[in-house]
């Protein structure tokens, strides 16, 4: 099955942290709805409501642009795709230690999203690193 194939579904919604995958484009979109359900459920104030929407925007990015990369027009084009996929992934561990350090009583939860993003980021940099021009 191809990544235009597979189903939009919200099958593993009830999931807290996605099921490991080798579909990058399900695992990514199931990342970023469960980023979305995570956030849903924290009180927001002054520290973390710009935390939160910082952390929304990578964890969705990451993604979106993997997205982009599977129909990239060229192997340069795709490469800067996978290679902000790395950053965001990068990120979006960022914006969870600070929820983490912000809301204490979702530290737990936010180390496990924080171990999914730490995963997509080792992917994305080896996928990066294989379609990089080997020097001669």
């Amino acid at each position: 099955m191809t990544n235009d194939q597979a189903p939009m579904t919200n099958d593993s919604i009830g999931a807290a942290v996605p099921k490991r995958d080798f579909d990058l484009a399900e695992r990514t979109a199931v990342f970023g709805e469960a980023v979305i359900r995570f956030v849903r459920g924290l009180h927001r104030d002054d520290v973390n409501g710009p935390l939160v929407r910082q952390l929304v925007r990578s964890a969705t990015s990451i993604g979106a642009n993997y997205a982009e990369a599977d129909e990239a027009g060229s192997r340069k084009e795709f490469q800067y795709r996978i290679s902000v996929c790395v950053r965001e992934s990068r990120e979006t561990q960022y914006w969870l230690r600070m929820i983490a350090a912000a809301c204490p009583d979702s530290k737990e939860l936010a180390r496990r999203h924080w171990q999914e993003a730490k995963e997509l980021t080792l992917v994305f940099g080896a996928i990066y690193r294989n379609t990089k021009p080997t020097a001669k």
